[in-house]
Formats: C-alpha cells, sequence, structure tokens
C-alpha cells in the first residue's frame, strides 16, 4: 500500500487543536480560581459529569478501532514482505526498532520517574480499590482468552489484540479475493470509528475543560507543573530515538554523522515545521538522495517507512500511559509493563498513517486498558499533545532516512 492509498482510506479529521488546548488552560486557571469555594463547588458538579462523560466516548471507539487498524496494519505488513528482499531488510529493520523503542519506553520512563518523580496529589476521582498486581505467570496465562467475545466485553485488551493478530495473520494466507474482502470490512469498521473519535474531538475542548477544571480545582497548581514534567520527560525518551539514528546512519548506513547530520537537516526542519512525516518524504527524498542513496532505494525505503513505521510512538506512548499511572496513583508491576510493551509493540503497524491527536487516542488507549490504568490523565495529556508531537515527527522522520541509508548499504553488500 503506497502512502497515497493509505491517506485515502482514512476520512479527513479536523481536529480543534488550539481551541482544545484553549480548553484546557481556561479550566486549569478557573480551577484554580474557584477551587475550594461555593461556586467552584457549583462547576464541579457539572463540570466533572461532563469530562468523565467525554472520556467515555472517547473509551467505548477504542476496542473496535485498534481492532480494525491492527487487522489492516497486519494484512498491509505481509503483503509488503512479499515485494522482495529489499523490503524484508526494511520491514526487518522496522520490526526491530520498533521492538527496541517498545522495550525502552517500559524501561526508561520508571527510571526517570524515579529520579524525577511526577508531582503528587494529582487525582480527578476518588481513591480506588487497592488492586492485586499480577505476577509473571498470569500475565503469561492472560494473553490467550477462552473466548474473545467474552475478554472484549470486559475489556480485557491485550487476550483481543493477540486474538486479532494471529486472525490477521490467518488472513494474509487465504487467497486474493478473500483477503480483500475481510480488508475491506475491516476498513470500514476503520473509517466508521474514525469519523465517530472525529465527532468526538470536536467537542474536545469542552471535555478537557471539565478535566482540567476538575484537576486544578482538587489538586491545585501543582496539576500545571505535572504538565510541564511530563512533557519533559515524554519529550525526553523520543529524543532517544532522535539521537539513535545518527549511529544507525553510521554504523550501519556507513555514514559519517557530520555529514548525515547536514544532509538530514532540511528534512528535519519541515517536520519541526509542519509536524507531519507524509509531508517530510520530498525533503527526505532528497536528504537520501544527497547522501549517495541509490534512487531505487530510496524511492522505496522512505514511503514504506512513513506507511509502517514510526519509531518513537511505541517508547513514548508507553512513557505517557507509565506517566498516567504516576498521575493517578496506580502502582505498576513488571508484568503489567510487560503488558503495555507487548501491546504498543503490536499496536503500533495499525495506527502509523493516523493525524496525531487520533494517533495519541488510539495508540495509548490500549496501552493504558492492558496496564490497567485509567484513562482520565490520557484526555488531559491530549490537549498538549502538540507540544511532544513535535519530538516525534523529528525523530522518525531522521530515523527514517538512517534506515534508508543502512538498508542501501546492505543493498550494495
Amino acid at each position: 500500500m503506497t502512502t497515497a492509498e493509505s491517506t485515502t482510506r482514512i476520512p479527513e479529521i479536523r481536529v480543534p487543536g488550539l481551541l482544545t488546548l484553549a480548553g484546557l488552560i481556561a479550566g486549569l486557571v478557573l480551577g484554580l480560581l474557584l477551587g475550594g469555594n461555593a461556586a467552584g463547588d457549583a462547576v464541579l458538579s457539572v463540570a466533572t459529569p461532563v469530562g468523565s462523560l467525554w472520556l467515555k466516548a472517547l473509551k467505548m471507539t477504542i476496542l473496535p478501532l485498534v481492532c480494525a487498524l491492527l487487522f489492516t496494519g497486519i494484512i498491509e505488513t505481509a503483503a509488503a514482505a512479499r515485494a522482495g528482499a529489499m523490503a524484508r531488510r526494511t520491514l526487518g529493520w522496522i520490526a526491530g526498532l520498533l521492538a527496541v523503542s517498545a522495550i525502552a519506553g517500559g524501561t526508561v520512563m520508571p527510571l526517570l520517574l524515579q529520579l524525577s518523580p511526577a508531582p503528587a496529589g494529582i487525582a480527578v476521582e476518588g481513591p480506588s480499590e487497592p488492586t492485586v498486581l499480577p505476577g509473571l505467570g498470569d500475565f503469561f496465562a492472560s494473553l490467550v482468552p477462552d473466548n474473545v467475545i467474552a475478554a472484549a466485553s470486559e475489556s480485557a485488551m491485550l487476550p483481543v489484540i493477540v486474538f486479532t493478530a494471529l486472525f490477521a495473520l490467518a488472513a494474509s494466507r487465504l487467497g486474493e479475493a478473500q483477503r480483500r474482502h475481510l480488508a475491506l470490512f475491516f476498513e470500514a469498521i476503520m473509517g466508521a470509528m474514525l469519523v465517530i473519535i472525529g465527532w468526538v474531538l470536536w467537542l474536545a475542548p469542552i471535555g478537557v475543560f471539565g478535566l482540567g477544571f476538575t484537576l486544578t480545582a482538587q489538586s491545585g497548581a501543582a496539576a500545571i507543573g505535572a504538565l510541564a514534567h511530563y512533557i519533559l520527560l515524554v519529550s525526553s525518551v523520543g529524543a532517544l530515538f532522535l539521537l539513535g539514528a545518527y549511529p544507525v546512519a553510521m554504523f550501519a548506513g556507513r555514514l559519517s554523522p557530520a555529514r548525515f547530520a547536514r544532509e538530514v537537516l532540511p528534512a528535519q526542519v519541515v517536520a519541526l515545521s509542519t509536524q507531519s512525516s507524509l509531508a517530510s518524504v520530498p525533503p527526505m527524498l532528497a536528504s537520501a538522495t544527497r547522501l549517495g542513496v541509490s534512487a531505487t532505494t530510496a524511492e522505496f525505503v522512505l514511503p514504506l517507512a512513513v506507511t509502517l513505521f514510526r519509531v518513537t510512538s511505541p517508547a513514548m506512548n508507553v512513557a505517557v500511559v507509565v506517566y498516567a499511572a504516576a498521575l493517578a496513583g496506580t502502582d505498576l508491576s513488571p508484568a503489567m509493563i510487560a503488558s503495555g510493551v507487548l501491546v504498543a509493540y503490536i499496536t503500533t503497524f495499525g495506527t502509523v498513517s493516523l493525524p496525531g491527536t487520533i494517533s495519541f487516542i488510539a495508540s495509548t488507549g490500549p496501552i493504558a486498558a492492558a496496564m490497567g490504568v485509567p484513562l482520565w490523565p490520557l484526555g488531559v495529556l491530549v490537549a498538549v499533545e502538540m507540544l511532544p508531537d513535535i519530538m516525534r515527527t523529528v525523530g522518525n522522520v531522521t530515523m527514517d532516512v538512517a534506515v534508508t541509508a543502512a538498508v542501501d548499504a546492505g543493498e550494495r553488500d
């Protein structure tokens, strides 16, 4: 599937990003000003259910959307693998780096939170019942559902995702006509869910206002510091893969770091200004050409990478949910983090072509569900996603060019 084809199957959805950010700021400020008095209590009695209702509207779309995205993503990946040796080499790089990314999110973010903990006392919900942390044996036992329908009804994300992945792999072995019918069915589900999410996100300024007001009315100014702290830590996780592109280019692509840095800079500038990997394809092609990558390799690998590969996504998505757990006061066991890492790795193959805000919901929602983390922090964090998204896009574009150089070097061997 080409990048053009991937975009035509996705309904055009306009997300009011600036209005959402304005709604969050207004909610945070009013919550600080009115919290603790009679007027604030009156607003709180309305803001809390409004924010909760908006979160539920988002949550109801996550499972069908993720299943549809995962199915189509695996079908496309399997089709790409049949395209020849260059495709298989490219997919090897993609699969390997995404695995490293997912593991990094589950290891680096907890370490960063130990060094620089999230502000305490942040909550928009009452204290929950203590949870029994699952052990490693329970984690492996939970991978395969006794009844996938029952698992879906209980929002047991991990076994449903494992089943969907196996179903998609099995479908990839069917004949062309059967495979195409199933693909069209899941693409239609995906399109319908995206339309619903688009409607819900149009109400994001109102929903985020309710969540932001409740947050500061109950937690005070610490909530604002938590958002700045969140942006810094999550962006730091993404920066690891921006910086990691340079050794990939040097050791696997056989390029000097200085030359790679100089030639990839124009593509990074476009990525920074547009926050779009797709818009960065022309300057990425130009950068690859200046680096001596053959036109055949660049014209094949870069569109494939933009379609299937966002190296920062697994790491930053897991990092988002780990931070959300810290905000919600949810203790994470190694098995819970492992669940999130696995879900982040599998689902990243299906969500790469989505717009930033929708990708945030479709990617972090399943991870949170698999890890048992409440969704309310994600409803607040989505309003500031445009800032970490800069790091996501620049890191992805830089690694795309580095992997293209690495594949080209392998083709010359």
